[in-house]
C-alpha cells in the first residue's frame, strides 16, 4: 500500500493563503476608492450648482462693477471736416456747463484751432445723468506742439507742450510704371516730398509728356519722427535724381546768398523764369491754335493751353510774381492773372475755388498753390485753361523758350563742390545700408 506525502502538499496551501488575502485586500481598494470617488463628484456638482446659481452670478457681477469696470475712459478721434472742441465734445455728452467754461478759456488763448486729419485724445469720467466729465484732452496744434487739457477741481489748466522730434535722412528709390505719384507713393514717399520734387522738376519736366514707363527717381530728405517712431514731419530733399529723356538729372540742395536752391553738377540752377507746367497729373486737351470752340461752335484762336484734371487737383503759381487778378472772369470763370516781371505774366482760368490768401496784390512763390481745377465759366469739363503772356502778347507755353538758369560764380562754385562730396559720400553710406 501507497503512502501519501503531505510534505508536498504544505507550500501549496501557504500560496493559496497569500492570493486570497491579496484578492480581498484589491477588492477593497476598489470599494474605498470608488466611495472616494463619488463623495468628490457629489461635492464638485453641488458647488457648480452655487457658482451657477443667481446669487453668486449677482455677486460676481457686483464685484466686476464696483471693482474691476473703471467710470474712466479713453477715447482716440480722428478730426474731421467741419469739427470744433466744443462739437466733438458733444458728441461724448461733455455735460454743457463744462464744454462751455473749457471753450471760453481756449478761446481767450487762440487755441480752438484744429487739424482735419489729426488725432485727439480725450479722456473722460462717467456722471449722473448720462453725462461724462472731462479728465484730459491732447491735441496737436502744429507738427511740433500740442495742446494738454487736465480738470482740476471746478477748473482746467492749459498747457502747451513741445513735441521732440528726431531728424532721421531717407534715401528712397524706384521705377516709374504709369507715373510720378504712383511710384512714389508705392515706394512710401509723403506727398508733400512729391510736390516739392515735382515742383523742383518742373523745370526741365513736363510730367505729362515727357516721362515713358521705366524711367525712374531717386531722392534722398529729411524725415522728422516722435518718440513712437512716427512720421510727424518732413523736411528738405537735400538731393533728387531723375532719369528721364533718355538722360539723368542729378540735383543738389545748396544755399547760396543765403537762399536754398537746387544745382546740377555743373553747379548750374534749375530754376527758371517760368515752369513748364503749373500743374501735376493732368493731361494736355487742347494746344494752343486755332480750334473749334467746343461752347459756342466756331473757329477761333485758342489762346492758352488747357490740362484736363480732376476737379480739386492743386494749382501752382508757374513763377513768383504779384497777382493783378484774382476774381471772376466772365467765360473764363474764376481766374488768377500774375505779373511776374515786366516781361513775363501768366493766366489761370476756370478754377473751382481760390487758394487762401490768393488776393489782388499779394506775391507768390513760383509753386505756390493759388487755386484748385474746376470748370466755372465757359467749360465743358473740369480743366486748367493757362497763358503765357510776354511783352503783352499770348504766346505758346510749350514752344516758349525762357532764358537760361544762373551758374554759381567761381566762389561759390568751390563752396558748391565741397558740399556736393559730403552729399555724395552719404548718399554712397545710405544706399550701402
Amino acid at each position: 500500500m501507497a503512502i501519501k506525502n503531505y510534505d508536498n502538499l504544505f507550500p501549496l496551501n501557504k500560496y493559496l493563503k497569500y492570493l486570497v488575502s491579496f484578492l480581498f485586500l484589491f477588492l477593497v481598494y476598489i470599494f474605498i476608492f470608488n466611495q472616494i470617488e463619488s463623495f468628490n463628484k457629489e461635492k464638485e456638482e453641488k458647488l457648480n450648482g452655487v457658482i451657477e446659481s443667481e446669487e453668486v452670478s449677482n455677486l460676481n457681477e457686483y464685484f466686476l462693477n464696483k471693482l474691476i469696470i473703471s467710470p474712466f475712459r479713453e477715447y482716440k478721434y480722428t478730426i474731421k471736416n467741419n469739427d470744433s472742441i466744443q462739437k466733438i465734445l458733444n458728441n461724448f455728452n461733455v455735460s454743457n456747463k463744462e464744454v462751455q467754461s473749457l471753450t471760453n478759456k481756449l478761446r481767450k488763448k487762440k487755441l480752438t484751432n484744429i487739424y482735419i486729419g489729426r488725432e485727439i485724445v480725450i479722456v473722460l469720467k462717467k456722471i449722473a445723468n448720462n453725462e461724462n466729465s472731462i479728465v484730459n484732452i491732447v491735441y496737436p496744434i502744429s507738427n511740433v506742439l500740442n495742446v494738454e487739457i487736465r480738470k482740476a477741481g471746478q477748473n482746467f489748466t492749459i498747457k502747451e507742450n513741445v513735441i521732440k522730434l528726431s531728424k532721421k535722412e531717407v534715401i528712397v528709390k524706384n521705377i516709374i510704371n504709369s507715373n510720378l505719384y504712383s511710384a512714389a507713393i508705392e515706394a512710401g514717399v509723403e506727398p508733400n516730398i512729391i510736390v516739392e520734387f515735382a515742383r523742383i522738376y518742373g523745370f526741365e519736366i513736363d510730367f505729362q509728356r515727357d516721362i515713358r514707363k521705366g524711367d525712374w527717381f531717386e531722392i534722398y530728405y529729411e524725415k522728422f519722427i516722435d518718440d513712437n517712431g512716427k512720421v510727424i514731419d518732413t523736411g528738405k530733399i537735400i538731393y533728387a535724381s531723375m532719369f528721364v529723356n533718355k538722360k539723368e538729372i542729378n540735383l543738389y540742395n545748396f544755399i547760396h546768398n543765403k537762399e536754398a536752391g537746387y544745382y546740377d553738377l555743373n553747379g548750374r540752377s534749375i530754376v527758371k523764369s517760368l515752369m513748364k507746367t503749373p500743374i501735376n497729373g493732368a493731361r494736355l486737351s487742347s494746344s494752343f491754335g486755332n480750334r473749334k470752340h467746343p461752347i459756342l461752335g466756331y473757329t477761333k484762336l485758342h489762346t492758352g493751353t488747357d490740362f484736363a484734371a480732376p476737379a480739386g487737383t492743386p494749382i501752382m503759381a508757374s513763377g513768383s510774381g504779384t497777382i493783378i487778378r484774382s476774381r471772376w472772369c466772365g467765360g473764363g470763370g474764376n481766374c488768377v492773372k500774375i505779373k511776374h516781371n515786366s516781361t513775363y505774366q501768366t493766366v489761370y482760368a476756370h478754377m473751382k475755388n481760390f487758394a487762401k490768401g490768393t488776393k489782388e496784390g499779394k506775391k507768390v512763390k513760383q509753386g505756390q498753390i493759388i487755386g484748385y481745377v474746376g470748370s466755372t465759366g465757359m467749360s465743358t469739363g473740369p480743366h486748367l485753361h493757362y497763358e503765357v503772356i510776354v511783352n503783352g502778347k499770348k504766346v505758346n507755353s510749350q514752344r516758349l523758350r525762357l532764358p537760361s538758369s544762373k551758374i554759381l560764380d567761381k566762389n561759390a562754385r568751390k563752396d558748391f563742390e565741397i558740399e556736393r562730396i559730403k552729399i555724395d559720400l552719404k548718399l554712397s553710406e545710405l544706399r550701402n545700408y
